[in-house]
């Protein structure tokens, strides 16, 4: 912007180095389609300012018609969703059916809600199930919301912005 240029451009008048951007963070994002949901995540690991894992999963298995991105601390995705996991696949075992998406949701909000925030894990879940696509946004706190299309992360915003302009109901 003009705002920007005007002030890098007095920085290097007066002797001075323009910072360099930093990013750090992660990127999560989902979107419903006509018969399903893309769920998608970068792959970095980030420690402060050090990139710690250049390979990182962060799409997470719950069940096989559901996955779960996740961002935040990465122990805390890993195990709620190992142990949200576990208990959908118990679930399962005893009813003989594929468990719906939102009884993963309710046990993630429940299991999230009751730590108040503590737990690091912001969450996009999404899967088909017999009621069709779905796809759920999860904060760290247990609020969720149902969306077409939802971002998580540092760099939610600029995946936004993309989902804005591009996303159209009944895509295929």
């Amino acid at each position: 912007c003009c705002r920007n240029s005007l002030l890098e451009a007095e920085l290097v008048q007066k002797g001075l180095r323009v910072p360099a951007p930093r990013k750090t963070g992660t990127t999560i994002g989902g979107v419903i389609f006509k018969d399903g949901v893309v769920l998608g995540a970068d792959t970095r690991a980030t420690e402060g300012m050090v990139v710690a894992d250049k390979n990182c999963s962060k799409i997470h298995f719950i069940s096989p018609n559901i996955y779960c991105c996740g961002a935040g601390t990465a122990a805390d995705t890993e195990m709620t969703t190992q142990l949200i996991s576990s208990n959908l696949e118990l679930h399962s075992l005893s009813t003989g059916r594929l468990p719906r998406v939102v009884t993963a949701n309710r046990m993630l909000k429940q299991m999230l809600f009751r730590y108040q925030g503590y737990i690091g894990a912001s969450l996009v879940l999404g899967g088909v199930d017999v009621t069709g696509p779905h796809l759920y946004s999860i904060h760290p706190h247990g609020s969720t919301d149902k969306l077409p299309y939802v971002t998580m992360g540092s760099g939610s915003f600029a995946a936004m912005a993309v989902f804005e302009d591009k996303y159209k109901p009944d895509m295929e």
